[in-house]
């Protein structure tokens, strides 16, 4: 047996300089994997970023290197190295080597930085602690000092040499270690989209990006800060112009808590195609929100929802708006700056303030009650489609939850849907799903089949053609409404206002494959069509998944008779009928037209169309999205002109020419 650790005092441990980051890179960076080492460039950039924003440079260049090395420089003061006679260090240790130490815990006396990205004094030496090296030279008082660390320690002395040169500013280049981060190069993409959101919310500086791999520079700049951005965003399909607003105050989360300064702008327009909501704090993008985003939400729910009250624009006993209806068609971009900060972690991609949350909710509603007096015919066609965005998605909930409930029920589907014949086994991964035309044909299968994993699910004519019907009439529809049932899977529709009409579930699917058997005729091949299009319309991904497939059935029976008895061979084209005839003599042969499912022998039926070892089964897959779209469309749809040219075209390949002499 293995010896049993002992469990004592001494057993109780603690991570000490370097380590206390390299071990657990999770705690400071929020992940050990990509996202992590790109948080640790971010921590970099956003030292270089709160020194442009107080004023000192309008200038930062990146480069990155093909082996995952980066550089920042910047044209700020340049940051202080030499000796700190008040701590009895060097500043480059407190800088680089010390967590939580920083120019940035006074700021709301506004001594160095009145609004700061990095508050906690961790970004840098966090970052250096975790890269292979990290060199940093700094252009300051007439001096260039210079350092240079490996692996998180410092391999020499502070070099520091007269300059020349008037200019000032940091310029920092390190490698992420991969003994920290399991992947450590940030591709160009991530690059661009960091430095792009920061030359949004930072009007005024340029983001210059220089990709050593691809000898591309990038150059990013928004003079008008998330106004300009929020016009780049809406495009030629707004429904109102650009609109700005900010404010500035002073408050506490608690009333024991210090008071802090708080300024706020939004930019926001409102769109007929897309929605586009982002939140900044002290310049960093808020993927999950927090106080901003529970601003936002309650502010402009409450204040149109009182502007529609006000026009009486409500039908009598309808539902106030939600949210959801506002943000399908809002393009909108907060960014604010507090000198205190309640970020949820390091990696800063929340914000919990209290009073933040407070002060953007009361200048929201001031600000856009102003709006909607001041801009009354656009005001008045914001809240009509608002009120259209609201209507459909309670029209596709109602839908939604009607075909739920239809679709509800016990597992034994064979008690709830009329002439549905299940096969034996649960294994989903075995059964096979037979669609069939009528109840003639549903006889010969279900004698022909083998119960064990096949089913029959008949279908009595020409279903609906769901391509030019709506969802009210296509749920009325009971044949549809029972193939659902036995499918299982319920539906997905993609619209951008029924979106709550999904209820898909791949893995509630009931069969491995679904199987559309039909006559070889013009009927048959309508209705192999119109299924089709039911799939395609209300559960495509079953098609994209390719678990559907078309049963081929034979043409033509031809039966050979000699002295030894009779041979009956079975052909699906004209090609494979001649073939098979060229085998024997011709007065030996008798061919026959192969009668429709319903008048097929059981042991036919099974050979030709149901035995996994002899069938033939043509598996449906979208080639092409467009070039679906448009044939369906060509087929089924609305463009009649295209179905007539067509036919003239291409009818005659389908005439029925065949000598079955």
């Amino acid at each position: 047996m293995p010896k049993k650790a002992v469990y004592n005092n001494e057993s109780i441990t603690s991570l000490k300089g370097a380590d206390r980051v390299r071990k657990r890179p999770g705690v400071i960076f929020g992940s050990d994997g990509l996202e992590g080492c790109e948080h640790s460039f971010f921590e970099i950039l956003s030292n270089s970023i709160d020194e442009a924003r107080e004023g000192h440079g309008d200038r930062i260049e990146v480069i990155r290197f093909p082996d995952g090395s980066i550089q920042v420089e910047d044209f700020g003061r340049g940051i202080p190295l030499d000796y700190n006679s008040k701590e009895g260090r060097y500043n480059w240790e407190l800088v680089y080597c010390e967590l939580y130490a920083g120019g940035k815990y006074n700021n709301d006396t506004g001594e160095n930085y009145e609004f700061s990205l990095g508050l906690n004094g961790l970004g840098a030496c966090a970052t250096q602690y975790a890269s292979e090296y990290f060199d940093v030279t700094v252009f300051r008082d007439g001096q260039i000092f210079s350092l240079h660390f490996e692996k998180g320690e410092v391999a020499g002395e502070l070099k520091k040499e007269t300059t020349r040169f008037k200019r000032t500013g940091t310029i920092q280049k390190w490698k992420p270690d991969r003994d920290v981060f399991t992947e450590i190069v940030i591709p160009l993409e991530s690059f661009k989209m960091i430095m792009k959101r920061q030359a949004v919310v930072n009007n005024g500086v340029t983001f210059i990006l220089r990709d050593e791999e691809s000898k591309e520079t990038f150059s990013f700049c928004y003079p008008d800060g998330i106004l300009g951005y929020v016009a780049e965003l809406s495009g030629d399909a707004a429904l109102t112009a650009p609109y700005s607003f900010d404010g500035v105050g002073k408050g506490r989360d608690r009333s024991d808590k210090p008071e802090y300064k708080v300024r706020s702008q939004i930019s926001f327009s409102f769109n007929n195609e897309i929605n586009v909501i982002e939140y900044y704090h002290n310049s960093s993008f808020l993927q999950h929100g927090g106080a901003p985003d529970k601003a936002v939400r309650n502010s402009f729910t409450a204040e149109i929802d009182r502007q529609i009250r006000l026009r009486d624009k409500y039908k009598n006993g309808e539902s106030k708006i939600t949210f959801q209806d506002i943000m399908d068609s809002l393009v909108l971009v907060t960014s604010s700056f507090s000198t205190q900060t309640s970020y949820e972690n390091q990696t800063k991609k929340a914000i919990n303030n209290k009073f933040i949350q407070e002060f953007m909710s009361d200048l929201i509603r001031e600000k856009l009650e102003i709006w909607f007096i001041e801009n009354k015919a656009d005001a008045d066609k914001v809240i009509e489609q608002l009120l259209i965005n609201k209507r459909s998605r309670e029209n596709a909930e109602k839908t939604r939850l009607n075909v739920k409930k239809k679709l509800m029920g016990s597992i034994d589907i064979g008690n709830r849907v009329k002439k549905f014949v299940d096969c034996r086994t649960k294994d989903n991964s075995e059964r096979e799903l037979y669609i069939v035309e009528g109840d003639s044909a549903l006889g010969a299968c279900k004698m022909g089949r083998d119960a064990e994993f096949q089913a029959i699910m008949p279908v009595r004519g020409k279903i609906l053609n769901c391509l030019k019907s709506d969802y009210g009439v296509i749920f009325k529809s009971e044949i549809i409404i029972d193939l659902l049932k036995v499918l299982g899977c319920g539906v997905e529709i993609k619209s951008k206002h029924n979106r709550d009409l999904s209820s898909f579930d791949l893995d509630a699917l009931r069969w491995s494959k679904i199987i559309i058997c039909t006559d070889a005729d013009v009927d048959g091949f309508q209705i192999r069509t119109l299924i089709l299009a039911m799939l395609y319309r209300l559960t495509p991904t079953l098609i994209e998944r390719g678990k559907v497939y078309i049963a081929e059935s034979p043409l033509f029976e031809i039966t050979y008779r000699d002295r030894k008895g009779e041979r009956t061979h079975f052909a699906y084209d004209e090609r494979e009928k001649a073939e098979i005839l060229r085998m024997y003599p011709p007065d030996t042969c008798s061919i026959q037209r192969s009668k429709g499912l319903g008048e097929n022998e059981p042991e036919m039926m099974w050979e030709t169309t149901m035995n996994p070892v002899t069938r033939r089964l043509i598996e449906v897959l979208p080639e092409d999205p467009v070039k679906t779209d448009r044939v369906f469309d060509l087929l089924l749809g609305d463009n009649l002109q295209g179905r007539k040219s067509h036919i003239e075209k291409n009818g005659h390949l389908y005439l029925d020419q065949l000598d079955i002499g």
